[in-house]
């Protein structure tokens, strides 16, 4: 089974998608595909998003797609069924830091202050999301909780934006970031897949060029 370290390393930046017509699952992953952003997570905040996590995982196989906004195991299990290749949560609930353990694929708990972090690494979490990343501390968070928790690795999301991205991945304990800023709504709505493929490629190309991404052997 692949292991949730794959699934961080897999592209510095995970897209984060809230899709509201499902006509728009395959060409929007094929587009984020083609521009080198070969991550990606369907939020489970919209009627059809287990149908879209369905069809880009049927239709677009060479996309690693995962749901978000994981609440509960039910969801989780649903995510599953729908062909999900991972999950993840926007917190984490004792039952689904439980569940996650053996669920079927990888599960990335969300977690926002140490005491969050300390019950996902008692359970043997070491790669968690860090969410809202903006709102609860930024880049200082992460290095107040590099010390006490040198072994855990983190994905940042939430309010990152493609000039921040390369600050957070500058730091040692974080593998990759969660950006929404890939699939516009503007450009989602217009079908206009090209931009979107050039917003991908040109976001890869920036982060590969960091000096710290160099660093991190990326």
């Amino acid at each position: 089974m692949m292991r949730i370290e794959d699934v961080m390393t897999a592209s510095p930046v995970i897209a984060v998608l809230t899709i509201t017509d499902v006509r728009h699952a395959a060409p929007l992953a094929r587009a984020l595909l083609f521009g080198g952003v070969s991550a990606m997570e369907v939020t489970l905040r919209t009627p059809d998003a287990l149908e879209c996590v369905r069809i880009i995982a049927d239709e677009v196989p060479d996309a690693l797609v995962g749901a978000s906004t994981v609440m509960s195991p039910r969801d989780l299990y649903a995510a599953y069924k729908a062909g999900a290749a991972f999950v993840a949560s926007p917190g984490s609930s004792a039952e689904l830091l439980d569940v996650g353990l053996s669920a079927p694929m990888p599960y990335l708990p969300g977690i926002s202050t140490a005491t969050e972090l300390m019950a996902a690494y008692e359970r043997g979490y070491d790669h968690v999301k860090f969410f809202p990343a903006a709102a609860a501390g930024g880049v200082a968070m992460l290095k107040a909780l590099a010390g006490p928790f040198a072994k855990v690795k983190f994905c940042a999301t939430g309010g990152v934006t493609r000039q921040s991205a390369p600050h957070y991945l500058a730091q040692p304990n974080v593998v990759c970031v969660g950006g929404s800023w890939l699939a516009p709504v503007s450009l989602v709505e217009a079908g206009d897949w090209e931009a979107i493929e050039n917003v991908a490629r040109a976001t890869i190309d920036d982060l590969s060029l960091a000096p710290a991404n160099s660093r991190k052997g990326r």
